[in-house]
């Protein structure tokens, strides 16, 4: 398919989804769409709720964006002041110019600069995926920041992991090779696109297409093909800051949540376990879904969000 399609096919898809959005309750007109200038690219990020509510920054994962939250958002609306970045080179963000290689410590420092340009220096972090290692590592550099964590469906420890992609993870680790570079960029593809939506889904035949369409647009281009293969090629470096991690979840006790779709084919429901042994008190939902688990179980996981952080909730 061309990427003139995939254009096209995104803009129907924005449409739709920002129709379906006020259409559905009175919270969603509160949504808006926005860009600012953040160390010399255009990030784009969806901003919803009164700032005088505690902030909730929600951190997409692969090979999404921030579209992935547009059913959560106007849930969340009335009782939090809610962000949601897409990260350089993914969703509707500019990438950077080609060169070095893009890594999660450059995507980290990069919503850590959004967040000090927007003012937002306490909130609650909601972290799935390529969200995970993002957010940790804001986590663990600026514990302040911290009013809470939430995970989805990102291991932060090994067995986390489904145990044949934690092989192919380890065996990653070192320099790019063409080989390895030619392999990372196999995976940036619709197919493991539509196979992380669909697989482990209770029901399949029920998902937004929308979801998969928006992130075919990112995909086709030909910069956040680049950006989303190196971010593939640097996943080893997180396995090893998972001690780090895993220290600072237990010193600190973080109030956290875990929402968890079991049937993912890459982060097996142990890892929400693992999490949630990590912090005592901390609240674990198991859900019959797969990776984007929010696909599905937007509005519990919403419920949860409520009852766990907001005053309203209590």
């Amino acid at each position: 398919m061309t990427i003139q399609k995939y254009n096209s096919l995104k803009s129907l898809a924005l449409v739709a989804s920002l129709a379906a959005a006020y259409a559905g309750t009175s919270h969603a007109a509160a949504t808006s769409y926005q860009t600012v200038d953040v160390d010399g690219l255009k990030i784009f990020y969806r901003e919803a709720g009164q700032s005088a509510k505690p902030t909730i920054v929600l951190l997409h994962g692969f090979p999404s964006s921030s579209h992935m939250f547009r059913d959560l958002i106007p849930l969340l609306s009335r009782d939090f002041h809610v962000i949601a970045p897409d990260y350089p080179g993914m969703g509707q963000s500019e990438a950077p110019a080609s060169g070095a290689a893009v890594t999660f410590d450059y995507e980290a420092a990069s919503v850590e600069h959004l967040l000090k340009k927007l003012g937002t220096t306490k909130a609650i972090l909601y972290m799935q995926d390529f969200g995970g290692p993002i957010g940790m590592r804001i986590a663990t550099q600026h514990p302040e920041w911290v009013a809470g964590l939430i995970f989805q469906n990102i291991a932060i420890t090994e067995d986390g992991w489904e145990p044949a992609r934690l092989k192919a993870v380890k065996a990653n680790k070192g320099p790019a090779t063409p080989e390895k570079r030619a392999a990372a960029e196999g995976r940036v593809s619709i197919a493991t696109d539509l196979n992380l939506y669909r697989h482990g889904a209770a029901d399949a035949a029920k998902l937004n297409p929308d979801a998969w369409v928006s992130d075919a647009f990112a995909i086709a281009d030909a910069d956040s093909h680049r950006v989303m293969s190196d971010l593939q090629l640097d996943i080893p470096s997180n396995l090893d800051l998972y001690g780090t991690w895993a220290q600072y979840l237990s010193t600190k006790k973080p109030k956290t949540l875990v929402v968890w779709g079991d049937n993912d084919p890459i982060f097996t429901s142990h890892g929400a376990d693992a999490i949630g042994a990590l912090v005592p008190g901390s609240s674990v939902k198991h859900y019959n879904a797969g990776h984007f688990a929010l696909e599905e179980q937007s509005d519990d996981i919403a419920a949860q969000i409520i009852k766990a952080y907001s005053s309203t909730g209590e």
